[in-house]
C-alpha cells in the first residue's frame, strides 16, 4: 500500500469527523481525514501528521490525512497509519504470499454472503473461505485494541462468518494493526463488551482470528508479522 506525494504537517483541530485543520509549510489548510473513527488519542493539537496529496483536481480538499506520530513518554514517537482504506489494500498485497492458501488460489474482493459483504473470498481447490479485515489504530502500552468505538457492524460480520462456517466455508478475521512495536492484540472490552463476546464466540466456533502488525512509513504500509491474540 503506497502513497504518492506525501508531506509532513502539524495538526491543529478536527471540526468534524471528515475534515481537519493543519499547518503545511506554515500555511493553514483544510484536509480530508481518511478515518471517520474518533481517533482522539492520535489527533492532538500540535501533533505531527502526514498528508497524501490528491490527484483529483475537482476535490475541495487537496490533501488526505493518512498517518500520525503518536508521542510516547521516554520513547520514540510511534508512526501509525490511520487511513481506513489502507488495511484492505495491504491485505490484498499480503494474501497471495501469506501462506494460508496456495499460489493457485483465486482471490476476489467485496463478495456478498447472506446480509454482509466480506472483504475477500478465496477459492483454493476444494477450499472456500471468507475473510473480513479490520484496521486497528488504537494502542496502549504496546497492546493494540479494537474497536475504538462501538461497532454493531463488526458484530454482524462475526455472526455472518459463523454462519458461513455452518455452510462449509472457512472463515477468517484479519486484524491489520496499522503500526509496529506492539506485543499483543486484545478486544477493547471497555468500549464495546458485546464485540468482545461476539469475538470470543466466533473463535470458539472455529473462526480464525489473525492479528498482523505493519511496517509503516509516511509513504507506505505493509503487513509484516503475527501478533499474539488474547481474547480475555
Amino acid at each position: 500500500m503506497t502513497y504518492d506525494h506525501v508531506v509532513k504537517a502539524t495538526f491543529l483541530s478536527r471540526p468534524n469527523r471528515f475534515i481537519a485543520e493543519v499547518l503545511v509549510n506554515g500555511e493553514k489548510k483544510t484536509v480530508h481525514v481518511k478515518n471517520t473513527g474518533r481517533c482522539r488519542e492520535l489527533l492532538v493539537p500540535d501533533g505531527t501528521v502526514y498528508l497524501a496529496q490528491s490527484n483529483n483536481p475537482s476535490r475541495k480538499t487537496k490533501y488526505d490525512l493518512i498517518a500520525v506520530e503518536k508521542q510516547r513518554q521516554g520513547r520514540e514517537p510511534l508512526l501509525i497509519n490511520m487511513d481506513s482504506q489502507a488495511p484492505n489494500e495491504a491485505a490484498a498485497e499480503w494474501l497471495p504470499r501469506c501462506g494460508l492458501f496456495s499460489e493457485l488460489a483465486t482471490i476476489r474482493r467485496e463478495v456478498t454472503y447472506g446480509d454482509s459483504r466480506f472483504d475477500f473470498y478465496v477459492e483454493d481447490g476444494l477450499r472456500k473461505a471468507f475473510l473480513e479485515v479490520k484496521g486497528v489504530t488504537l494502542e496502549e502500552n504496546g497492546v493494540a485494541m479494537f474497536p475504538d468505538a462501538p461497532t454493531e457492524r463488526g458484530i454482524k460480520h462475526l455472526h455472518e462468518l459463523c454462519h458461513a462456517m455452518d455452510d462449509g466455508y472457512e472463515a477468517y478475521l484479519l486484524l491489520v494493526i496499522q503500526m509496529k512495536d506492539v506485543r499483543l492484540f486484545k478486544p477493547n472490552t471497555a468500549t464495546h463488551p458485546a464485540f468482545t463476546e461476539a469475538l470470543q464466540m466466533a473463535s470458539a466456533q472455529g473462526v480464525h482470528i489473525l492479528a498482523m502488525d505493519c511496517v509503516v512509513t509516511p509513504e507506505r504500509m505493509t503487513i509484516d508479522s503475527p501478533v499474539a491474540v488474547e481474547l480475555g
